[in-house]
């Protein structure tokens, strides 16, 4: 369905009326309003927004405020074609005229829309950051500018322009000439993660030091996050699925494409319904693959870091991670790509020791500069410390972006909290164990032969390296491999000990030395018992509605979403381009009989109101 642009004259350019009139919300949230009016008026702003709390609003409704005042067209500078697509194809079902100029037009299609945007009928525009800096593009930007029609510029994701971020984008870097050539031009620079340091690179790098800064709250309240020590972790992540998300719509994240396509592939063999997306799949593959997931119920991709930047399908119930990501911050933004629309979803991730001996190892041998490794490594120190907390991951989670909170009840160390050792005894053993192999032989050895010594195991390498006559041998017989390689991890994780080289052999760093004195105490948690490896049951239907419905109101919700899935169908939208779940089942508890009354519900604009009015109420006429 085609929108008509907006009439600059006949239409207010008030930023409340927009949200109402246009998106259907009758309130903005949070920090949404002061944001709005500070890019309406003209103001530069940085800000930093979770993932779902309505980033996009804040410059797509002082876009379209500006262009009703005749100030003419936004620029939105993304680095994702996946989000252009989809808020464009948003942005016309409201009947606001959008487009994207990247490498999925034609010529044709693309000199349409620069025609769009040189007569100033274009609302909003979304770009690639390479487009940004070319030439051709300069120059029409240049023109605009000269005949006021350049209104706004926007720069989302904007944490890729930091090299101590985990997206640095090196065409992002040059941005700054936005400000330099169009210093009239508001800027709103936007991202849902960035520690301190990457707060201040972005302020430096987009020259915005004259932006006002707008800091919301971080905390999802609706995630619960998950974070289990690896036993079969895909046996563990069946289960997971089974238990608590069987029909939900989720992503899987794997460090290696080799991982992805195994995973899917095991995972529908299993009656899960899963595709795998990475870099190394075809293009048409990889967008056919994204369609289903946004347009199809019930699908789990199977991904790298490659899928979901951008991504807004807001029914993402969960996100599992089977490989431990490189620090926080990529952490909280994969996560973040769940509960978009407000419901109950779940993070969960599946970690083990190899995972923080590979993750050590990248960065180590990364050909970046020691000062970029050092903030990495600690990065990754933040991220182990969350995975071996014994409180509240919420709590933690928040503190690393600055932001305090109480324990939140919510997540698995909330619900169940662990239990905790005094495990001082045997990490000065372990810590011993190390130390004795480099004083024997001035050698260092990975973690298996290291338990098999503290075990007192004779192995074929015990006996070659005469390790049985240490007096570590046999000091630690009282504790399994598996509670051993738990020690080990938390010493890991703590920075006690340190796996370096190829062949990950351990070392002590200068921390180990209090330890081995018993001058601290190392409180340890009690690893988790093995969960067997059985046949897993189906205890969990179809995906439920976002809030409780009466048995007259679900029979309208059911019969709403095969509506919406035909209008979908019909325009090429994914379905909650038309209506969220949210809007749907407030429409079905309250089974509005007027026009009127369905204009009241949160989500139905002007537009929509028009286009879908009538159709929604046949439907419960029927």
């Amino acid at each position: 369905m085609s929108a008509q642009p907006d009439s600059p004259t006949s239409l207010s350019p008030d930023p409340q009326r927009i949200l109402q009139e246009v998106f259907g919300y009758p309130a903005f949230r949070g920090q949404q309003q002061a944001i709005v009016e500070r890019a309406a008026s003209g103001g530069d702003a940085l800000v930093l927004m979770p993932t779902g709390g309505g980033k996009s609003l804040c410059y797509q409704i002082p876009a379209i405020s500006r262009h009703r005042q005749g100030l003419g067209v936004s620029v939105v500078v993304s680095p994702l074609i996946a989000l252009m697509h989809d808020q464009v194809g948003a942005l016309e079902e409201v009947g606001v005229h959008a487009a994207f100029l990247n490498s999925t037009l034609s010529n044709d299609e693309a000199q349409h829309i620069e025609r769009e945007m040189m007569s100033g009928r274009l609302v909003l525009l979304y770009v690639a950051p390479e487009r940004v800096t070319h030439p051709r593009f300069q120059a029409q930007l240049a023109s605009l500018h000269e005949r006021g029609l350049l209104s706004l510029f926007a720069i989302d994701e904007a944490h890729c322009v930091s090299q101590w971020g985990h997206d640095f984008r090196e065409d992002y870097l040059q941005l700054n000439l936005l400000h330099e050539r169009y210093p009239d031009v508001p800027r709103l620079a936007l991202t849902a993660t960035a520690d301190d340091q990457t707060r201040a690179d972005m302020v430096e790098r987009l020259q915005l030091q004259d932006a006002q800064v707008f800091i919301s709250s971080f905390d999802r309240p609706n995630i619960r996050y998950t974070l289990v020590e690896k036993d079969n972790p895909r046996q563990q992540l069946l289960r997971f699925i089974r238990a608590e998300h069987e029909g939900d719509a989720g992503i899987v994240y794997c460090q290696s494409r080799k991982k992805v396509e195994d995973t899917a592939a095991w995972l529908s063999e299993q009656g899960i319904p899963a595709l795998p997306y990475h870099a190394g799949l075809d293009s048409a593959v990889r967008q056919r693959h994204q369609d289903r997931f946004l347009r199809e119920d019930g699908l789990v991709m199977v991904a790298t870091v490659a899928f979901g930047m951008g991504i807004d399908k807001p029914d993402v119930r969960f996100v599992a991670h089977l490989d431990l990501p490189k620090n926080i911050e990529a952490y909280y933004q994969e996560t973040g790509r769940a509960g978009r629309d407000g419901a109950d979803a779940q993070a969960w991730l599946a970690y083990g020791l190899a995972d923080v001996v590979n993750q050590r190892r990248m960065i180590d041998e990364s050909p970046a500069h020691d000062d970029f490794k050092r903030v990495q490594r600690t990065k990754l120190d933040a991220l182990l410390a969350l995975a071996e907390a014994h409180d509240c991951r919420r709590v933690r989670l928040l503190a690393y972006f600055g932001e305090d909170s109480q324990p939140c009840g919510n997540c698995d160390n909330c619900l169940n909290p662990p239990q905790t050792w005094d495990g001082t005894e045997a990490a000065r053993k372990l810590l011993s164990g190390i130390y004795r192999f480099w004083q024997h032989g001035q050698q260092r050895f990975g973690a298996g032969h290291l338990i098999d010594v503290l075990r007192g195991r004779q192995t074929d390498k015990v006996a070659q390296y005469g390790h049985a006559s240490l007096s570590t041998f046999g000091i630690g017989a009282d504790l399994s491999e598996a509670q051993w390689r738990a020690v080990l991890r938390q010493l890991v994780a703590l920075g006690h000990v340190v796996a370096e080289g190829e062949f990950n052999t351990l070392g002590l760093t200068p921390s180990a030395r209090s330890v081995l004195r018993g001058e601290v105490q190392v409180v340890l948690k009690v690893p988790a018992e093995p969960t067997g490896r059985g046949k897993v049951a189906r205890t969990k239907g179809p995906a439920q509605p976002p809030v409780p419905l009466e048995a007259d109101a679900l029979a309208r919700y059911e019969a709403l979403k095969a509506w919406r899935g035909e209008v979908a169908r019909q325009h090429n939208l994914p379905a909650y381009v038309v209506f969220h779940d949210a809007t749907l089942a407030e429409m079905a508890r309250l089974a509005p009989t007027s026009l009127a009354e369905l204009a009241t519900i949160s989500g139905v604009g002007a537009k929509k109101l028009e286009a879908y009015g009538e159709q929604i109420l046949a439907v419960w006429r029927v």
